[in-house]
């Protein structure tokens, strides 16, 4: 199989995963790695047996690349991506994509000019139990779907410092519920607060209309002591509850349902049934997402997650940010 030579910009938290998840890619030669933090940086070089650079301008120029993950702060997105794409190399962009709507525009109308690949790094879409999950709704194991829950809760993440929890958090649900539920969002109210954050919202509970009915509820914060990530979907024939941590899946079943009763649209009632626990094989989400951004670019297809997805993740993430602001129902 073909390796393509990838780079590294920014070895923070994500970087580093980057770094390790590729060096151990077959059809990946991890060829350098930049951060402004020369002993970070010269620590991931060694360890991983590759060159290091404290500009990207400097890795972009001396090294001859195929791809590169950009993984430093939001706000350092569109600078970073640009450049790669204006060396003609393939660009992942860990999500959110850019910290305003017309950046992320501008990043886009730039890998269109330039004919290189950008792919967003929405993980979640890459979690084994999400991709169980929207199989089994897509075979119309849920029958009519009437509303989707979403949990991701966390302790304060230091770190995090350009961007408040809806940007940063509640758009890994943004994004996956535009994946499940395939429809377009009619309407969407937040109710924010800012507890521990300097200068960004840090809690949202967040609803969603969607243009076929359904419901969603995004509850997001960084005032958890306890991690939560967790998916309910509940629909005519039962719900499943999905766990992003430990990727299990149960289905709670509709009694009233199970033997195919026929209610003809008259009537319809929900009884408690049986629950089942869904065989899933763990796998390491970034590694299947790393996976499928070299595939798409050996293959020379579509990245799975495209610039467009991202741009609509984050659109939507800022329209919850202008409800809480104006204290208002957005009508998109």
């Amino acid at each position: 199989m073909d390796k393509l030579n990838v780079g590294i910009i920014g070895v923070g938290a994500m970087g580093k995963s980057h770094a390790r998840v590729y060096s151990k890619m077959k059809n990946v030669k991890l060829i350098a790695v930049c951060d402004c933090n020369k002993e970070a940086v010269r620590n991931i070089a060694d360890k991983y047996n590759t060159n290091y650079y404290l500009t990207y301008k400097d890795m972009l120029k001396k090294e001859k690349l195929d791809a590169v993950s950009v993984c430093v702060p939001t706000k350092l997105h569109k600078k970073a991506a640009i450049d790669v794409i204006r060396s003609n190399i393939n660009v992942l962009v860990e999500k959110p994509i850019a910290t305003s709507v017309q950046e992320a525009q501008e990043i886009i109308r730039e890998s269109n000019k330039n004919n290189v690949k950008l792919m967003v790094g929405h993980i979640e879409r890459f979690n084994p139990v999400v991709m169980e999950l929207k199989r089994r709704i897509e075979r119309n194991e849920l029958g009519k779907i009437y509303k989707v829950h979403c949990v991701r809760l966390s302790p304060f993440p230091k770190r995090i410092v350009d961007v408040g929890v809806i940007v940063d958090l509640a758009i890994h649900e943004v994004d996956i519920l535009q994946y499940l539920i395939k429809s377009k969002i009619k309407r969407i109210y937040a109710e924010t607060a800012q507890r521990i954050h300097s200068t960004h919202e840090d809690l949202l509970i967040g609803t969603i209309r969607f243009e076929n009915g359904i419901l969603g509820v995004i509850n997001a914060n960084w005032l958890t002591p306890k991690k939560i990530r967790e998916l309910t979907v509940t629909g005519e024939k039962g719900m499943f509850v999905a766990n992003y941590l430990t990727q299990e899946l149960h289905f709670y079943e509709n009694e009233y349902l199970r033997n195919g009763s026929d209610y003809n649209g008259n009537f319809m009632n929900v009884i408690e049934g049986r629950m089942i626990k869904i065989k899933i094989k763990n796998q390491e989400p970034l590694a299947n997402e790393l996976q499928a951004f070299i595939m798409s670019i050996l293959k020379n297809n579509l990245p799975p997650i495209t610039g467009k997805e991202g741009l609509d993740a984050l659109n939507i993430a800022h329209k919850f940010i202008e409800s809480s602001k104006k204290n208002m129902v957005v009508v998109l």
